[in-house]
């Protein structure tokens, strides 16, 4: 058991089930509990053939750091891709692709939330530098409510490096700046783009910045200056899922 992981949360272990079901190996249920959801849950447990056990909830309790909704899981170790995962979804990918790169996001809550709005956004993949990031977790996983089941987060030894390999493939980058004059809706993102969301309070590095083709700020009418980056990653995830929505619709009027 030294070997598994424990991923907790209704989704996260829903998630795991339906998209990779060899790699959960026992399922713990806190004793007492029988809402459908949970039901839901133990007949795609039987379906892949997993075992189901119940346990106090002060057992669960101890073996997660968070709300586990009286669900936990053992598993096999994560998957955080490498960066030839990259080259082979933008291969194999019609259409414009969209990317999201967090430089530097430390938070596993953020990156969670950050997850689960690029899977919701239509993003191909999350990209991160493999050193001062956050990576999968279980509090990762059960934060994304299981879009980090789905969309691969990519880890990438030198993100710069990777931006400008990304860009000799066509894909235009556009980062996130407090400073920018140009506003997030005045920018095109209906092509091949790369959204770069900078680190908590610090934002993007240097290097990252420079690589940039085109700065954006979101506008800002309140009294707060910034948002937090999970929900700017939102925010600007659904624009650009907005404007290629919008691109779509007048291309199959045309047609």
């Amino acid at each position: 058991m030294s070997q598994l992981e424990k991923i907790y949360g209704v989704h996260a272990v829903e998630a795991l089930l339906r998209h990779h079901p060899k790699r959960v190996k026992q399922i713990w249920l806190a004793e007492g509990r029988s809402e459908p959801r949970l039901q839901n849950l133990i007949a795609l447990a039987g379906e892949n053939r997993v075992p189901v056990g119940n346990a106090e909830r002060r057992e669960l309790d101890a073996w997660v750091e968070g709300v586990h909704q009286g669900v936990v899981a053992e598993v096999s170790p994560s998957q955080v891709w490498g960066e030839a995962m990259l080259d082979e979804l933008l291969d194999r990918t019609e259409g414009a692709p969209l990317l999201l790169v967090l430089d530097g996001v430390t938070d596993p809550h953020n990156l969670g939330a950050c997850l689960r709005s690029a899977d919701a956004a239509g993003a191909l993949a999350v990209i991160v530098p493999k050193d001062k990031s956050a990576t999968l977790t279980p509090t990762v996983r059960k934060v994304a409510c299981g879009a980090a089941e789905v969309i691969p987060l990519v880890a990438v030894t030198n993100l710069a490096r990777s931006l400008e390999k990304l860009k000799q493939r066509g894909l235009w980058v556009v980062g996130t700046a407090g400073e920018a004059e140009q506003s997030l809706y005045q920018q095109d993102m209906t092509g091949p783009t790369i959204l770069i969301m900078g680190a908590e309070g610090s934002g993007m590095r240097r290097l990252t910045r420079d690589l940039c083709d085109y700065l954006v700020h979101l506008p800002m009418s309140g009294s707060v200056s910034s948002l937090n980056v999970s929900v700017a990653t939102g925010v600007c995830l659904f624009e650009a899922q907005r404007q290629r929505s919008v691109k779509a619709a007048g291309s199959a009027k045309k047609s």
